[in-house]
């Protein structure tokens, strides 16, 4: 059974605390790259996968997952699809700018505990990358600490890539192993085309000692699960995250419900053993 955990402990989980933007650069037609920085000088405290709702007075709030890893200090990053009001209101920020945020929220990629000592295998489609991200960059930061690391990158198409010059550096990285394709090709594009899982056969995994993190569009989740259990990668070393289900982040609204799960608190990441009998959920 899962268990929901406090939000935050020790603080008001409903009182935004002041941030400012430092800076914001446009990725995509759709996405935008943004840092911020907490006014009381403090960092952010998260970990791999977990998010925060950002607020704009007079305007809402959005819960936006956490892309930089937390040994980034002093700042954190993230990237934001223009979809709504408060998202829009974002992407006309500027430097500067104050906004709110509540956080962090959520479960979070077990780095810090059974990923360690275990190869990685990383699966990720289009946005999906932004909060396995941080995670990416949490294990870099203590390559030591795990073994292989297997990165399975898929986008719609070459425009929609995200972070494409760090991904050219996990590519010349000689103890990680990346893969990437893009749905349709354009005249700019000389890799793969396809969906992800047809780059899923290409990668050899030593299915006892690997940990796979799966982010990406909900039907994605169902076919890239049928092929890690082909690969007999176990179910229990099977983690997800459904970062797309959420909106009030502290289990108010129901707004990420899944029959008795609430993403944003049992959530956003979960074990494959605690979802595959959930209906709706893969």
């Amino acid at each position: 059974m899962i268990q929901s955990k406090p939000a935050m402990e020790g603080k008001d989980i409903y009182l935004p605390e002041p941030a400012k933007l430092l800076k914001v650069e446009p990725l995509t037609r759709q996405e935008a790259f943004f840092e911020f920085t907490l006014l009381s000088g403090r960092d952010l405290g998260h970990l791999p996968g977990q998010f925060v709702e950002l607020s704009v007075p007079g305007i809402g709030e959005a819960p936006i997952s956490v892309s930089s890893s937390p040994t980034v200090r002093g700042y954190f990053e993230m990237v934001i699809r223009r979809a709504g009001n408060v998202t829009t209101a974002l992407h006309r920020m500027e430097p500067g700018s104050i906004l709110g945020v509540r956080g962090p929220f959520g479960t979070h990629f077990p780095v810090d505990t059974v990923m360690k000592g275990k190869d990685v295998l990383f699966i990720c489609g289009g946005i999906g990358l932004v909060p396995v991200r941080s995670a990416i960059q949490y294990v870099l930061h203590h390559r030591a600490d795990y073994g292989r690391v297997m990165i399975v990158i898929g986008t719609k198409t070459p425009a929609d890539r995200l972070f494409a010059e760090e991904m050219e550096k996990w590519r010349k990285h000689k103890q990680v192993t990346l893969l990437e394709t893009v749905d349709r090709r354009d005249e700019t594009w000389t890799g793969a085309e396809g969906v992800i899982t047809r780059l899923l056969p290409l990668v050899q995994v030593d299915p006892p000692k690997t940990i796979a993190v799966i982010c990406g569009p909900p039907i994605m989740y169902k076919f890239v699960v049928v092929e890690l259990i082909k690969m007999k990668v176990p179910d229990e070393s099977i983690f997800l995250s459904f970062e797309r289900h959420m909106k009030c982040g502290v289990g108010k609204c129901g707004h990420c419900q899944i029959n008795g799960i609430y993403v944003c608190q049992d959530g956003p990441v979960f074990n494959f053993t605690d979802v595959r009998e959930v209906e709706e959920a893969i």
